[in-house]
């Protein structure tokens, strides 16, 4: 491989009219961004024919400059390698100017409304971990990913014509991924649709920031499950909504709590195959009351299906979208789960009556989601790949679901483990004696990621509880996991 060709100098100027010589200029402006730091030690100058070239100056008049700082130790020359930036530097570099002091304090600009108003708190907390660990929520089992399948197609693709993999993305996306998704929806999910009613996302993330820009004006009410999504509550509070806390019970949202606090709701978010994070699966009953309650209101929803591919009680149950026949809903899926997280790749399915818009608002908005990642889920799919990844995935997480349930025998009394049907987390409610906070700090200290169930509250809920992600863990690991939890239990329960 040929040897890179060092930094790009580009802020020397030389002024051929002064009266200073130009070899001088060119010292003094390298000595100046060595002294500065805006070369620092070890980087790679560019080989003198390169620089004379850019800065429009003799390879002679170069030469003598490089020389000269070389001498004084601030260069060093390697045989063979070309010149560097001298390691020495390190001891007598001078602040950057944004470490020096000011005497005039920097100026705050003034922030929007959304920022400064409508983000509180709770969306300020600090990062989860995102690493295969017991007990990380939303992490898939990468382990059991099918990577040299995925390799051999990505290199496939990655060899096609530049215009498919480096170009700008077609703004509604891939269309052989459209219609894979399409047919997936059918065939699993039971949902009827057209691939021009599915639009390619930079994830879920991004669909619901897109879908709420388009239908809801800042301050209007949106009902949002309480507790609920952490990423889908953030994506409508940035664009200025007004998120309505609803109540969830075993069979769901609560349409009649919704109805009580907000008649006039613009958008309703739910969760109903998987309710994130409680895991409740919304009843019939409630499904077509939230419907009529939409209906009435000239509301639409967002059905959140994020693992829905991943049931493995009974009977799957149906999504809203597929009963839904007055065009209310907006189906929103994500391949995070499904594949991996750094895909970044997610879908929306919208009503016939919102594709015009939709199309209208992604050729003004978006840029598109690359082509060639695009591509190789399009025909991971197409291939079979896929449908024979999900039906894995379904065993390997009723397995360690189920080695979670075992274990968690011995926590009994402290934590009510509560089974899933579905996804790979399960939720623990504690007894009253137990202090949620204190215990996730402390499994914390020993390694182990636990959410605490107030962390996806609106509002206060009665419920304390703490969200144990099992899909990125072995068995060993659950193992493990649970003997922390035991250990630790007595020192954080307030008896």
């Amino acid at each position: 491989m040929k040897r890179h060709a060092g930094a790009v100098l580009s802020s020397i100027k030389i002024d051929k009219t002064a009266d200073r010589k130009i070899s001088i200029q060119l010292y003094m402006a390298l000595r100046d961004l060595l002294l500065t730091g805006a070369l620092t030690p070890g980087d790679r100058l560019p080989a003198t024919r390169t620089l004379a070239q850019e800065i429009g100056v003799s390879r002679t008049t170069v030469i003598d400059a490089v020389d000269r700082l070389i001498s004084e130790g601030l260069l060093e020359a390697r045989v063979g390698a070309g010149t560097f930036v001298s390691e020495a530097l390190n001891a007598r570099l001078a602040p950057r100017p944004s470490q020096e002091v000011s005497d005039t304090a920097p100026v705050e600009p003034r922030l929007s409304h959304a920022t400064r108003h409508a983000i509180p708190d709770f969306t300020l907390r600090s990062r989860l971990p995102h690493k295969s660990q017991a007990f990380v929520t939303a992490l898939p089992a990468l382990d059991a990913f099918p990577m040299a399948q995925w390799a051999k197609l990505s290199a496939r693709h990655w060899r096609k014509d530049r215009d498919h993999i480096a170009g700008y993305g077609e703004p509604f996306g891939y269309m052989p991924l459209r219609r894979a998704i399409a047919r997936q929806l059918n065939a699993s999910r039971g949902i009827k649709c057209d691939p021009q009613q599915v639009f390619i996302t930079n994830g879920a993330q991004r669909a619901f920031s897109v879908v709420g820009g388009m239908l809801v004006n800042p301050g209007e009410p949106i009902w949002f499950e309480n507790p609920g999504a952490i990423g889908a509550r953030n994506a409508f509070v940035a664009i200025g909504a007004n998120p309505v806390p609803v109540d969830v019970d075993l069979e769901g949202l609560s349409v009649e709590d919704g109805l009580a606090k907000a008649p006039h709701f613009r958008l309703a978010f739910v969760t109903p195959s998987h309710q994130q994070p409680l895991g409740h699966v919304m009843s019939l009953s409630r499904r077509l009351a939230l419907l009529k309650a939409a209906n009435e209101a000239d509301a639409m929803i967002v059905e959140d299906d994020y693992d829905g591919e991943f049931y493995y009680g009974d009977q799957p149950p149906p999504t809203l979208k597929s009963i839904d026949t007055h065009g209310r809903v907006i189906y929103v899926g994500t391949f995070s789960k499904s594949l991996f997280p750094a895909l970044r790749l997610g879908f929306v399915l919208v009503p016939e009556g919102l594709v015009d818009s939709f199309e209208k608002v992604c050729l003004t908005w978006l840029s598109g989601v690359p082509t060639v990642t695009q591509a190789i889920v399009a025909e991971f799919m197409d291939e079979g790949m896929f449908a024979t990844h999900i039906r894995t995935m379904r065993q390997l997480y009723k397995s360690r679901h189920d080695t979670l349930m075992e274990e968690a025998r011995d926590l009994a009394g402290d934590i009510d483990l509560q089974p899933a049907s579905s996804g790979f987390h399960a939720v623990g409610l504690l007894s009253p004696g137990v202090d949620e906070g204190k215990l996730v700090a402390r499994a914390a200290e020993h390694g182990i990621t636990t959410v605490p169930l107030s962390r996806y509250a609106l509002t206060g809920i009665p419920q304390r509880g703490i969200v144990l992600g099992f899909g990125s863990c072995a068995p060993e690991e659950i193992k493990k996991g649970v003997q922390v939890l035991k250990t630790i239990l007595p020192e954080y329960c307030n008896r």
